[in-house]
């Protein structure tokens, strides 16, 4: 893991898958997985009542985590995922400039799903949830 002079981009989360992952391929055959993820505070307020809140997170896997993601993640997993804040641009149909901040994964580890503790992966499998970072990222098909 490199950092700038003075500067750290570095995300972790812990919650709970949102969909099942979406799993595209680029032209040069790269997997690519995105699903959201729901994190949530409660917090009790000043006249006693509890409150809840849940942010929904926009994350991005490559290669063999991606493909992992697609294997063993489901909608309503527990996921723990440790990765990097990544903002980019496109022009959508009408020529507006539009933008999206994402969480690019390093690494994800299963905590659990819906609620029940989840079955290890093979080890095999587990060893390749932690792929190198994808430095090149120009052959998004989307």
């Amino acid at each position: 893991m490199a950092y700038s002079r003075g500067s750290a981009n570095r995300v972790i989360l812990v919650g709970h898958v949102g969909a099942d992952p979406e799993v595209r391929y680029t032209p040069s055959g790269v997997a690519v997985a995105n699903f959201n993820l729901a994190t949530n505070e409660t917090w009790t307020d000043n006249d006693g009542n509890r409150q809840e809140r849940t942010d929904w997170h926009r994350v991005v896997a490559w290669r063999q985590l991606a493909e992992l993601c697609e294997k063993f993640v489901d909608k309503g997993t527990l996921v723990y995922i440790e990765g990097k804040l990544q903002t980019r641009s496109w022009e959508d149909r009408n020529g507006v400039k539009r933008y999206t901040t994402e969480v690019v994964a390093d690494s994800l580890t299963m905590l659990g799903g819906r609620g029940q503790a989840a079955e290890p992966a093979p080890q095999e499998d587990r060893d390749a949830m932690q792929p190198e970072p994808d430095e090149d990222m120009d052959d998004l098909p989307f």
